[in-house]
């Protein structure tokens, strides 16, 4: 009877079984891809490779050891890609994964270049490669005959291994690097924070393509802040921490160099603002590449899939003219907005003025009090058309940041690059500026750092030191250049400065000449300089204060800290590894100050300081700097491996 009754219920159990799933949705049967990523010649595991599942969203980053581990691969076949700067990407097809399978997927990468095939989305006449080479030849020399001109235009440029000449109008801002500064005399040190990080980005696009990045496109500040480091966070009266660490210079053992770095606030979820963001999106005919228009898609629906119903969205785009692709729409209704990034083309003219126009437009009309809302503006830069009166442009841009609106700028894409109006638009815009070179720098921005991209905690940041001219005899801030001000700009608080997001850290870097001969100062208003007080404080190097403006306020909010003197030997990994990217820096721009810096030296300390590398960064730049490495050995035409290895 008992057994009866059994068969019973495993009837009736079967029977719902199969009702339910008949009636139900059946789950999802899920497998694992894993495996090892190295270089094919030498069997070296490549950390901070990139693996991706194509066609889905999954994907990973290799760890020290090169493994990686994809899990959740629904049941199907796939192709799967893994990629890593300076090596040629590798596809593995029609990789079969089963239901709680594991799948060892290993591959071997070698060293090179891609070139990209370039699929063209709509139809208009083709034009020859000689033919295009005149027109922007022609457009080119009419901007170097315009007077006055801030910019420097690259020209031909190696392209690389394949060395095909490739016309180049990429522009950037003359930089000069700045010197060594005397204390008595120019007592007071002070700049806006930058938070910048396309100069990184940017270059590491050009030695991936196994050319040399032009010199004014390297801007050591960007550099060094593309990493993030291990401050203290603040406490709970201001959104800003200040941090100081002071060691012996790694290039120059006479020498000192002071480590600066601030720390913002994090937001927790339930702090995060709702966003209104406008896509302003740049669908010329110069965004018509596998770089630009088709990698900024990618990007942005990355952002899209992190928004809530609480964020809004809106798309516009300009090229012959601006016009709006989607309203602002619900954040959550992410097929819609993907609806309408995918049925974006590139073709016509640039009218980057009148899209700015109505994305802020757009932007106003939708305006959220108190929430985030932000201009995203996606371009290769080439503005020529419809900004021929900058000026009221950047009238637009400060008005609308003072009615909350701020601007990111994002660039794409090589050969059209106009990086100095970039960010310059990115400055008066109350925003910041990256370069996407790669479906891994959109996810950084766009997720791994999105709420230090898009959620400000602090507004017009600055930072004063005055130096002990008791101890310090000569000291330069090492970047910032086109973030210095004059020390009366530090107290104006009409004077614009850099935004700080949930989380950012901020580095600075000054080398600093010991003092010898000293001579008293008179100036009362200065701690260290007049007769009385000049050596009274020989346990400091100086002092540090930081100016920001909370977001409720256009007041200022003045913290400072004492420097102490004490000269550190065991200095923290961060201090090594900013120092080793400003060496490269140096080392790239070929720096009057470089001192002993090599290859080789630059590989040590970062490689001692790399630390924890949970995304892969620090890992990617110890192979960016053994590529650059490679360049000298090239050139030469001969090898001494001890150079770089």
């Amino acid at each position: 009877m008992k057994a009866q009754f059994s068969k019973v219920l495993l009837f009736v159990f079967a029977a719902l079984l199969l009702i339910g799933s008949g009636t139900g949705v059946q789950p999802i049967k899920h497998g694992t891809i894993y495996g090892i990523v190295s270089d094919s010649t030498s069997g070296q595991p490549l950390a901070g490779s990139a693996v991706i599942v194509m066609g889905t969203s999954l994907g990973t980053i290799t760890n020290d050891h090169g493994k990686y581990r994809i899990v959740n691969v629904p049941v199907g076949t796939y192709d799967v890609q893994s990629s890593f700067v300076g090596y040629r990407s590798t596809i593995e097809r029609k990789i079969s994964v089963c239901e709680k399978c594991e799948v060892r997927l290993d591959f071997g990468m070698s060293l090179g270049v891609e070139l990209n095939e370039t699929v063209l989305e709509y139809e208009r006449p083709l034009v020859s490669r000689d033919a295009l080479d005149v027109r922007l030849m022609q457009k080119s020399r009419a901007k170097e005959a315009s007077i006055g001109s801030p910019y420097r235009v690259v020209g031909r440029v190696d392209n690389g291994p394949f060395n095909r000449p490739h016309f180049n109008t990429e522009e950037y801002a003359y930089l000069e690097e700045s010197g060594f500064l005397n204390p008595i005399i120019s007592p007071l040190s002070t700049f806006s924070i930058d938070v910048d990080a396309a100069s990184y980005s940017n270059m590491r696009r050009f030695i991936n393509s196994g050319r040399r990045p032009p010199i004014d496109a390297i801007r050591t500040e960007e550099l060094v802040n593309y990493f993030n480091y291990d401050y203290p966070l603040p406490g709970e009266k201001h959104p800003v921490a200040i941090y100081t660490e002071i060691g012996v210079a790694p290039w120059n053992p006479d020498n000192l160099l002071l480590h600066i770095g601030l720390q913002a606030e994090e937001l927790a979820e339930d702090d995060l603002r709702p966003s209104n963001l406008v896509f302003l999106l740049d669908v010329s005919g110069s965004m018509d590449s596998e770089d630009k228009i088709h990698l900024l898609k990618k990007s942005f629906k990355l952002l899209t899939k992190e928004l809530t119903e609480r964020d809004r969205v809106a798309i516009v785009v300009y090229a012959g003219a601006a016009g709006l692709v989607l309203p602002s729409t619900r954040g959550d209704h992410k097929e819609i907005i993907w609806r309408a990034l995918d049925q974006l083309k590139a073709g016509g003219s640039t009218a980057g003025g009148a899209g700015i126009k109505l994305a802020y437009e757009v932007a106003s009309d939708n305006l959220i009090p108190d929430g985030n809302n932000r201009v995203i503006l996606a371009t290769d830069g080439d503005f020529n058309i419809g900004v021929s009166d900058t000026g009221a442009l950047v009238r637009l841009l400060q008005e609308k940041k003072k009615e909350g609106i701020g601007l990111t700028v994002l660039g794409f894409g090589g050969g059209n690059l106009k990086d100095s109006r970039m960010e310059a638009l990115a400055d008066k815009g109350d925003g910041n500026y990256f370069y996407i070179d790669s479906i891994l720098e959109g996810k950084k921005v766009f997720v791994d750092q999105l709420r230090s991209t898009l959620y400000t905690v602090a507004r017009d940041v600055k930072i004063q030191v005055e130096f002990n001219p008791a101890i310090v005899g000569r000291y330069r801030l090492i970047g910032y250049e086109n973030r210095a001000l004059n020390a009366e700009d530090f107290v104006d608080d009409k004077k614009d400065a850099g935004e700080m997001g949930s989380g950012h850290t901020v580095t600075a870097l000054y080398e600093l000449v010991l003092a010898e001969n000293i001579e008293a100062s008179d100036d009362h208003s200065l701690r260290y300089q007049h007769s009385e007080v000049g050596g009274s404080h020989l346990d400091e190097i100086g002092t540090i204060k930081v100016r920001y403006k909370p977001l409720d306020s256009d007041e200022s909010i003045e913290l400072d800290r004492f420097i102490s003197a004490v000269v550190i030997e065991n200095t923290s990994l961060d201090y090594g590894f900013s120092a080793s990217v400003a060496m490269f820096s140096m080392l790239v721009r070929d720096s009057e100050f470089l001192g002993k810096t090599s290859v080789a030296s630059i590989l040590d300390l970062a490689r001692a300081s790399k630390g924890d590398d949970p995304f892969g960064y620090r890992a990617e730049f110890i192979r960016l700097v053994e590529t650059y490495g490679l360049f000298d050995i090239v050139d030469a035409g001969v090898g001494d491996q001890s150079s770089f290895e």
